[in-house]
């Protein structure tokens, strides 16, 4: 993929505009971590408990109840649309940095395929296929890293990479 206006001759503005909305966007992403962690502490069994509930357990500290159908669609149905914008627009801007070919092409298409994992993995763990919890796990993790990676190479091309122009 050849892109002709690398990030790092961007004009000033446009590059504000970028960081700002990384920022922004970063804020929201870390922020949705932190309640991933705590209605699941990031273990398969939270996940599990989260989604199909812990009604069993008579003496559970918080006592939680599978979700209906209609709640896990909805999650699934949002997750996947809003995660496909967010990674959309990080891939289209990470499309104008000089980082390695191979690595940028591998942090443009992963996290698409980690949308489905995980969110259609949450669909199947509630479906009842417990073992689809250490696959939403791993792809979690894949999508978290590629965003990391993601916005740390955006923002070092924005800040430290020389401008030839």
């Amino acid at each position: 993929m050849e892109v002709h206006g690398l990030i790092h001759q961007f004009p000033k503005e446009v590059k504000s505009v970028i960081i700002a909305f990384l920022l922004v966007l970063s804020v929201g992403f870390y922020g949705g971590l932190g309640f991933v962690n705590n209605t699941t502490s990031m273990q398969a069994s939270g996940i599990a408990t989260h989604y199909l509930g812990n009604e069993e357990i008579e003496d559970a500290e918080i006592m939680k109840f599978k979700k209906s159908e209609r709640e896990i669609l909805t999650i699934v149905h949002n997750h996947i649309l809003s995660m496909s914008v967010i990674f959309f627009l990080l891939s289209l801007i990470l499309a104008t940095t000089s980082i390695n070919k191979k690595l940028k092409y591998f942090l443009m298409i992963e996290p698409f395929i980690s949308i489905i994992l995980t969110f259609g993995g949450i669909y199947l763990l509630w479906s009842g296929i417990l073992w689809f919890r250490f696959i939403i796990i791993f792809s979690g993790v894949l999508m978290t890293l590629s965003f990391i990676i993601a916005t740390f190479s955006i923002f070092y091309q924005i800040l430290f990479s020389k401008s030839n122009s």
